[in-house]
C-alpha cells in the first residue's frame, strides 16, 4: 500500500532530521510518538529504510569494531600474525546508525510543505501534526482547515446515515454509532481550538513585523497617549 510505505517514509525522515539514529532507536521513537504505528515490525520498517538509502535519502553507516589486542609471543612477528588472524571476533555487531542527507533534507521540507488533501486524510494526518514544528504556519492552517473540512463532511455524512435508519438499529449499534459521532465531534472542536491559536499567532508575528499596522503595541500605545 503506497499511501502507507509514503506516510512511514515520512515519519522516518522526520525523526531523523532531528538526530542521527540506529533502527531499534528508530522503530521506539516511532511507536512513542506516532500511536497509529504500533503495529509496525521491523520487518516493515527496515525494508523503508532499504528504499531510502537506495534512493539517496538516507545513510547507514555501521560503526567500527575496535581490533582485538594480541600478546605477542615469542615465535616473533609472524606468530603474532597468524594468531591474529585466527583470533575472534568478541563483543556484539554494532548497531547501523542511519542519517540523513542533504537530499532527504530536500526532499523531506518538500513533504512537509505540501498542504493538499493527502496532508488531511486519516492515514497521513497524525505524521504530518507531528512534525508540525518543522512546519511553516501557514501549511499548517491549510492542513489543519482541510482537516476540519473533511471531518465536517464526514460528520454530516454520518448523521444523515444515523437518522435514515435509527428505527432498524439495535441499541447496542445505535451506541456504538453515538460514540463514533462523539469522537469526530470531539476532533472538530480540537480542530477549532488549534486554527484559532494558529491565526492568532500568525496576527501576533504580523504586528511584530509591522509596528504601524491597526492593532499592533506600538499603535495602541500611541492612542493611549
Amino acid at each position: 500500500m503506497r499511501s502507507r510505505s509514503a506516510v512511514l517514509e515520512t515519519a522516518i525522515l522526520g525523526l531523523l532530521n532531528s538526530a542521527p539514529l540506529h533502527g531499534y532507536e528508530l522503530r521506539k521513537r516511532l511507536n512513542l510518538l506516532l500511536g497509529s504505528f504500533r503495529a509496525f515490525s521491523y520487518g516493515t520498517l527496515y525494508p523503508a529504510l532499504k528504499s531510502l538509502v537506495t534512493r539517496g535519502l538516507i545513510e547507514a553507516t555501521e560503526p567500527e569494531l575496535p581490533v582485538p589486542a594480541v600478546r605477542p609471543t615469542r615465535s616473533g612477528s609472524r606468530a603474532s600474525a597468524r594468531q591474529a588472524s585466527k583470533a575472534p571476533l568478541t563483543g556484539r555487531r554494532g548497531r547501523i546508525v542511519y542519517r540523513l542527507t542533504p537530499e532527504g533534507k530536500e526532499h523531506l521540507q518538500t513533504v512537509l510543505a505540501s498542504s493538499g488533501p493527502a496532508a488531511w486524510e486519516d492515514e497521513s494526518f497524525d505524521v504530518r501534526f507531528a512534525f508540525f514544528a518543522q512546519t511553516d504556519a501557514e501549511t499548517r492552517i491549510r492542513i489543519l482547515e482541510g482537516r476540519r473540512t473533511r471531518l465536517t463532511e464526514r460528520l454530516e455524512a454520518v448523521r444523515e446515515s444515523a437518522a435514515r435508519t435509527r428505527e432498524r438499529l439495535d441499541e447496542y449499534t445505535l451506541e456504538l454509532q453515538r460514540h463514533g459521532l462523539e469522537q469526530v465531534e470531539r476532533e472538530v472542536r480540537w480542530l477549532d481550538g488549534l486554527i484559532t491559536t494558529e491565526r492568532d499567532r500568525a496576527l501576533g508575528r504580523d504586528r511584530d513585523h509591522n509596528p504601524g499596522a491597526p492593532g499592533a503595541p506600538a499603535q495602541r500605545n500611541k492612542e493611549r497617549g
